[in-house]
Order: structure tokens, then C-alpha cells, then sequence
């Protein structure tokens, strides 16, 4: 028996890790990036490395590099980081009901990033329950090691490569929010989804055209939450009413 499970958590394993490779697509390039940016703005290839492997943000580690080095102060940088990262309270919730309980959570949240979390939404609940966890974690592992792999490769090769290829410099920025879409195209199929990511892109449109783009990704991701839970609340309480109007 423990054989057997045993085998089905290597399968599920190896399942989550084969299906992740389409995100070093997205991932790589853009870790890419950050390794060079992380070098021109001061920091060391240990350290931008470092900065990949523990806060491990996306978005959050450029805008932590560019304060850092612009001389903000410490509790701003973090304060701001938080903020970027406040999508996390939506993630977490809705994705945990598919999950069973494990004591190497706090660890394993760490993984969950955007891609991470839209590609789980979708396949988690199509496995079957002793096979989540091990997709769940072969999925962040290579999605986290693809990242600090490539944070490593701009660190030390960035410059290089985008003086060599200089179209790489300016196409690298966009693979990942390319990638997040094609993850995401999916859910427009829904109403509910449909408004609820209109009117974050929406938000998040206005902020940016106002020249407050790092303010935009946290408030953009609050408005959508509520959307979502707003919205959501008014159709389960339609169809409570309808059922209690049809029994009536």
C-alpha cells in the first residue's frame, strides 16, 4: 500500500513538473532581466540570485531593485513590496480547498506565483485528490528553479546576450504578462471571470496612463477581489431566493 502511494505521489510529481515546462517560456526571459537590471543598479550576481531564490516576486523584486538603488528607505521598500504582493490573500484562499493539509505549508506557499496559480485553478481540480499536492509541488519547483536559473544566466551573461541580440532586450519584458494571459484567456469564458479581470485590467489601465503604474498592480488586484466576491455573492443570493420562492 505505501508502495502504491508512494508510486502515485512520484507520478503526480513528475505530472506537475512536465506540465510546467510551458512556463520557462515566460519565466526565464524576464528572470533574465531582473538578473541584468539587478547587476546595472549595483547589486551582485550572489545577490541578485539571492533576492530571486527568497523573495521570489516578479514584479516585486524590480521595483525592489530600483528603490534599493534609488535610495529609498528600508520600510517604504518593504511596504511597497507588501502592497505589489497583497494578491497573495486572494491566491492562497482559492486554491487551498483543493489542497490537503500539510505542515510544510509556509514553504510551499512560497511557490505560488501568478502563473502558478492560474495554471492550478485549472488543473487541481481535474486531478484527483492524492495526486494535487505532488502536482502542486512539482510545479513550483521547476517554475522556482527556472527562475533563479535564469536570474543567474542575466546576472552573468545579460549584457552579453543583449548586445549580441539586442531585439532580445526588448522583447524579454513582455514573455511573462504574455504568458499570464494565455493562462488566463481560459477563464473569459465565464461572466463572472470576464468582469472580474475587464475591470482589474480596467483599474489597473488607469493607474498606469495616470503615471502611478506600481500603485496600479495592488489596487487593481484589490478591486478585482471585490469584484469577484461581490459579484458572487449576488448570484448565490439570487438563486437562494429563487430556491426559496420554488419551495414556497
Amino acid at each position: 500500500m505505501s508502495l502504491q502511494i508512494a508510486s502515485t505521489e512520484s507520478r503526480s510529481l513528475l505530472l506537475g513538473a512536465r506540465e510546467a515546462i510551458p512556463l520557462l517560456g515566460g519565466y526565464i526571459p524576464v528572470a533574465i532581466s531582473f538578473g541584468l537590471i539587478a547587476i546595472q543598479s549595483g547589486f551582485s550576481g550572489w545577490e541578485a540570485v539571492l533576492i530571486s531564490t527568497l523573495v521570489y516576486a516578479g514584479a516585486s523584486q524590480f521595483l525592489f531593485v530600483a528603490m534599493v538603488a534609488s535610495g529609498a528607505p528600508l520600510w517604504f521598500v518593504v511596504l511597497m513590496t507588501l502592497l505589489i504582493n497583497a494578491r497573495h490573500v486572494v491566491y492562497g484562499p482559492n486554491i487551498a480547498p483543493w489542497l490537503n493539509k500539510n505542515r510544510w505549508w509556509p514553504w510551499l506557499m512560497h511557490g505560488l506565483t501568478d502563473q502558478i496559480f492560474a495554471l492550478a485553478l485549472v488543473r487541481l481540480p481535474q486531478l484527483e485528490a492524492r495526486e494535487r499536492m505532488g502536482w502542486y509541488i512539482g510545479a513550483s519547483i521547476v517554475a522556482w528553479f527556472s527562475w533563479i536559473g535564469g536570474t543567474a544566466l542575466g546576472a552573468v551573461a545579460g549584457k552579453e546576450l543583449t548586445q549580441r541580440w539586442p531585439l532580445l532586450g526588448e522583447i524579454m519584458p513582455f514573455a511573462l504578462p504574455a504568458l499570464f494571459l494565455v493562462l488566463l484567456a481560459p477563464r473569459f469564458a465565464s461572466r463572472l471571470w470576464a468582469i472580474t479581470l475587464g475591470s482589474t485590467a480596467i483599474v489597473a489601465l488607469l493607474f498606469a496612463v495616470s503615471g502611478m503604474k506600481n500603485a496600479g498592480i495592488p489596487i487593481a488586484a484589490v478591486c478585482g477581489a471585490l469584484v469577484y466576491y461581490g459579484l458572487s455573492s449576488l448570484v448565490r443570493n439570487k438563486v437562494q431566493r429563487s430556491r426559496g420562492a420554488r419551495d414556497g
